[in-house]
C-alpha cells in the first residue's frame, strides 16, 4: 500500500511517541498523530508521508480514550508549548516514567532488571497548572496590523496571541496587557526577526515563589525605550512589581537576551527561597514519605540568571541530590554546570567543602553573592569550563573528590567533561538530567568504565509538557 498526503484514515491510537504525539498503524504503517492520545479512535489525515512511516492530522475523536480530559487552554493545538495537555495527569508521569526507561534501555544499555530495581517513581505535582516562576514572551503583529504577544505554535516562529498562559504566573496576563497597550500607544515598532529592524523583540517576566514578587525586562533591538517613564508608572501600578530593567539585543538571533542589561526602575534582582525536603525515618503512608525541615536557602536572581522555573518542585528535585549525595560533613564536592549556585548551596550546609564551575561569568557572581547572603563559607565558585577548571585545582591541591554533581543543559555533558569526571574518579557521582537521551548517552559511558548504577527517580517539573526531569546516582565500582 503506497500512503500519500491528504490520505484519510481511522485508526486506534495504541502509544505515544517521546514528543507527545499519538501513533497509530493502517496495515501495520505507523501514523504519528499530534494532539492524540492512546486509546482514542481518530479520523486522520496524512500531512506527510515517508518511506516507513508518515505524519498525520487529527481531523475528529470519534471514540476518546479513558484517559483523555478537555483542556482548559483554548491554544492547546496550536501553541508548541503543551504538548500533552490532553492527557490526564497520572498518565502524564506514566508516560514520563516509560519516556526515561525506554531511553535507559535503548539507547544506555541498561538491563530491564537492573532498571526495575534502581528506578523509583516518578515525583508528581500537587497542582499541574501555573507553576513558572518565568516566562519569555515573544512580539508580533497580527494580520490586520496590531502588536500581539503570546507563544510560538510547534516548529515555528508563528505567534498564538495568548496573554493568559495556563502553565504561568496569573500576574503575567496584566503585565502583558499593559505592555501592549504601552506599545499602540507610544508607536513603539515591533521587531521583525527576518529583516533585523523594529524595536520591541520580547519580554521576560519573574515571579518570586517565597515573596511574591516581580520582575519585567524588556529586551529590544535599539539603545533606549521611547517614553520608558509612562512604562514604568504603568507597570509600577502592578502589585508586587519591584524591578524593571532593559536588555539590549541588537543581534539578528534566536537567542532571546543579549549580553547587556540596565535597570531602569527597581531592584537589580528579586529574591527566592528553596526548602529542604527529607526522607522521613518511618512514614506513615505512601503520600508522607518526605517531609519539609527548617533548612532553607535564598538566591537573588536577576534578568539573565539560570534557575528552575518550578520552585516547589525544584525543592524536591535538590532534597534528591541532597538525599543521594548521603553527606557527613567530612566530603569535598563539586558542583558542575553550577549556575547561581542553586545546588550547590544546598549541598554546602551538609559537606565539608563545596567548589563551583560554570562558564557563565554572571552566573558566578550571583553564586558568590547568594552565599554571602546566605551566611555560608565553604562554597569557593570558579568561572570556566569543568575539564579545565577541575584537573587544575586537582594538580595544585591534590586533595580527593568525594562526590561530583553535573546538571548539564539539555544536550548534556561533552565528551571531555565525561572524561574528566572519570579521571577524577570521586566515590559517586550525582547526575541531574532534563532529557532522557542524552542522559542515557552518558550514563552508558561513565557505566562502561568505573562505575555502577545506583538509583534513578524522575522528577516533573513540567506539567503538560514532554519533558522529564531526572536524578541519578553513580557509585564508584569496587574493583
Amino acid at each position: 500500500m503506497e500512503f500519500q498526503k491528504n490520505q484519510v484514515y481511522e485508526i486506534t491510537i495504541e502509544d505515544i511517541g517521546a514528543e507527545g504525539e499519538g501513533i497509530g498503524k493502517v496495515d501495520g504503517f505507523p501514523l504519528f498523530v499530534k494532539d492524540a492520545v492512546a486509546g482514542d479512535a481518530v479520523r486522520v489525515k496524512i500531512t506527510k508521508a515517508k518511506k516507513n512511516y508518515a505524519f498525520a492530522r487529527l481531523e475528529e475523536i470519534l471514540t476518546p480514550s479513558p484517559d483523555r480530559v478537555t483542556p482548559p487552554c483554548p491554544f492547546h493545538r496550536q501553541c508548541g508549548g503543551c504538548q500533552i495537555q490532553a492527557l490526564s495527569y497520572p498518565v502524564q508521569l506514566q508516560f514520563k516514567e516509560r519516556k526515561l526507561r525506554n531511553d535507559l534501555l535503548r539507547i544506555g544499555g541498561f538491563t530491564k532488571e537492573l532498571l526495575d530495581q534502581v528506578t523509583g517513581q516518578v515525583i508528581g505535582m500537587e497542582e499541574p497548572w501555573h507553576y513558572r516562576n518565568k516566562a519569555q514572551y515573544p512580539f508580533g503583529m497580527s494580520e490586520d496590523n496590531t502588536p500581539i504577544t503570546g507563544f510560538y505554535a510547534g516548529r515555528t516562529h508563528h505567534i498564538i496571541a495568548n496573554t493568559d498562559c495556563l502553565l504561568g504566573a496569573p500576574e503575567n496576563q496584566v503585565v502583558l496587557q499593559k505592555v501592549l497597550a504601552f506599545i499602540q500607544n507610544a508607536g513603539i515598532s515591533i521587531y521583525d526577526e527576518n529583516e533585523n529592524t523594529g524595536l520591541l523583540r520580547h519580554v521576560l517576566i519573574r515571579k518570586s515563589r517565597s515573596e511574591g514578587t516581580l520582575m519585567v525586562c524588556l529586551i529590544i533591538n535599539g539603545k533606549k525605550l521611547p517614553q520608558q517613564e509612562i512604562l514604568i508608572q504603568e507597570l509600577t501600578q502592578i502589585p508586587g512589581i519591584t524591578s524593571i530593567s532593559i536588555n539590549h539585543n541588537r543581534e539578528k538571533t534566536n537567542a532571546i537576551m543579549g549580553s547587556q542589561t540596565k535597570t531602569i526602575w527597581g531592584e537589580d534582582t528579586i529574591r527566592d527561597t528553596l526548602r529542604l525536603w527529607e526522607k522521613n525515618k518511618e512514614p506513615l503512608q505512601e503520600d508522607t514519605e518526605y517531609h519539609l525541615t527548617d533548612l532553607s536557602v535564598s538566591y537573588r536572581i536577576s534578568p539573565n540568571s539560570f534557575y528552575q522555573v518550578n520552585p516547589e518542585q525544584a525543592e524536591r528535585l535538590y532534597s534528591l541530590v541532597l538525599e543521594y549525595a548521603g553527606l557527613t560533613g567530612k566530603e569535598t564536592v563539586w558542583d558542575l554546570y553550577c549556575g547561581i549556585g542553586t545546588i550547590s548551596l544546598f549541598l554546602a550546609q551538609r559537606a565539608k567543602k563545596v567548589y563551583g564551575v560554570e562558564i557563565v561569568p554572571q552566573a558566578i557572581e550571583d553564586a558568590r553573592q547568594n552565599a554571602l547572603d546566605n551566611q555560608i563559607s565553604n562554597a569557593e565558585f570558579y568561572v570556566g569550563k569543568a575539564e579545565e577548571v577541575l584537573p587544575a585545582w586537582h594538580e595544585k591541591t591534590a586533595e580527593h573528590t568525594d562526590v561530583i554533581v553535573v546538571d548539564p543543559p539539555r544536550k548534556g555533558c561533552d565528551e571531555t567533561c565525561l572524561e574528566t569526571m572519570l579521571r577524577m574518579q570521586p566515590d559517586k557521582i550525582i547526575y541531574v538530567s532534563c532529557d532522557p537521551a542524552t542522559l542515557a548517552r552518558d550514563l552508558k559511558i561513565l557505566c562502561r568504565h568505573s562505575y555502577q548504577l545506583e538509583k534513578v527517580r524522575p522528577v516533573d517539573l513540567f506539567g503538560q509538557t514532554v519533558h522529564v526531569e531526572t536524578v541519578c546516582l553513580l557509585q564508584k565500582k569496587n574493583i
